[in-house]
């Protein structure tokens, strides 16, 4: 058969009904999802029975000394910040020059034409 021969009038009689096209579409749509789970299923089976993660269980005694180590890092966190802010005020403060003793004189102005 040629690409220009026309089909079989089987071939046309089933294809042109769209309820049946929808049907066998469905069809190995579902099939392809099913298999696409069962193949997730086995491998998170396999995963479930991992060695690995077996050993994994959460200590309470544990959580709570690392919840007070996170806070008491946290603490000296705020207190480094706080001297540095201190610190940074002090050389502020050192910086600028003492303007108690001196008198303010004016800066002379310059007049330019526009």
């Amino acid at each position: 058969m040629g690409e220009g021969a026309p089909a079989s009038p089987r071939a046309r009689l089933f294809m042109s009904d769209p309820g049946k096209v929808i049907v066998a579409l469905g069809f190995f749509a579902t099939l392809t999802y099913i298999v696409r789970l069962v193949t997730l299923g086995g491998a998170s089976l396999l995963r479930r029975h991992d060695p690995a993660t077996r050993g994994l269980v959460v200590d309470e005694e544990r959580m709570a000394r690392l919840e007070q180590a996170v806070e008491a890092i946290a603490l000296e966190v705020e207190r480094i910040s706080e001297g540095q802010r201190f610190t940074t005020k002090l050389l502020a403060e050192r910086a600028q020059p003492d303007h108690a003793g001196v008198a303010h004189v004016p800066e002379r102005r310059h007049v330019t034409p526009h």
